[in-house]
């Protein structure tokens, strides 16, 4: 079953997000670095879990996530499990070539999304919707994802949504945990309220410990519960039970589908098999 199909089918979908290496390392150590994330790659699909592959993370130079999974990956590999990430933090031209690479090699969705503004190599436009709307025209059949943000105004948030100019048959969402549910709790209230029929995938971001001064450093890219994670660390807490904690008050506040962000490449399908059943999912 392919992502979109999965998201309407009203059973609950779960995805690992995989960050590919950085294109700065050098040769054998970025070809080790491929080896974890193809071995990644092909046990939590075979597994039966989607896999996101993110482009140009937090500003930093990756390689083409694409190429690499095309070269790399065997045709046993279901493909329509695989979900890619296209920043428009590049060309025009790469970006229109990368979304027909995507549709001829058998990816049959893609997240299209702006990528920070404030690091790394500038945007081709100005919004991602207007990056999407040249795909749909370049490249009909391909499944766009959108994003939206939680955090931020419910109404303005599910006024993008529902805009024409939107541009996408599902949408990710920022990474939320259950220290800010309500403001998830506020968003899926307006989504039900005005009906909106977009699937949504809700982020979660695995924290491997409260180290602050990794926390700071991710406070630059994300809303950090540091001092809610920094007790539960100090309870005795596991990274597991901590992930597993967002999933359930997410569930209960009215979100169905989620990303996993940060797993550990070498043990993805085993960590996120173990938060899934620490949250009874």
């Amino acid at each position: 079953m392919d992502f979109l199909t999965a998201l309407r089918s009203g059973s609950p979908v779960f995805a690992a997000e995989l960050r590919p290496p950085r294109a700065e390392l050098e040769s054998r150590e970025g070809m080790d670095a491929w080896i974890d994330t193809y071995h990644a790659v092909r046990k939590l699909t075979r597994e039966g879990t989607y896999v996101f592959l993110t482009d140009s993370a937090v500003g930093a130079a990756e390689e083409d996530n694409l190429r690499h999974l095309v070269t790399n990956l065997q045709r046993d590999v279901p493909r329509e499990r695989i979900v890619p990430f296209m920043t428009s933090k590049h060309s025009m031209e790469y970006c229109l070539s990368y979304a027909d690479r995507a549709r001829q090699s058998g990816f049959p969705a893609l997240v299209v999304l702006g990528g920070d503004k404030a690091v790394g190599t500038p945007r081709c436009v100005e919004h991602a919707w207007e990056l999407r709307r040249k795909l749909r025209q370049h490249t009909p059949g391909l499944a766009l994802g959108g994003w939206a943000n939680p955090h931020a105004d419910a109404t303005r948030q599910v006024d993008f949504l529902l805009d024409d100019n939107f541009t996408a048959e599902f949408f990710l969402t920022q990474v939320v945990s259950h220290h800010d549910v309500r403001a998830v709790s506020r968003f899926v209230a307006e989504l039900q309220r005005r009906r909106v029929e977009l699937p949504g995938v809700y982020g979660v971001f695995y924290y491997r410990s409260a180290n602050p001064k990794t926390l700071e450093v991710l406070k630059g890219f994300l809303p950090v519960p540091a001092e809610g994670l920094t007790r539960e660390f100090a309870a005795g807490a596991t990274a597991e039970e901590v992930c597993a904690r967002t999933l359930r008050a997410l569930v209960e506040a009215g979100a169905r589908h989620f990303y996993i962000s940060n797993l550990p490449v070498s043990r993805a399908q085993n960590v996120l098999a173990n938060i899934l059943a620490k949250a009874g999912l």
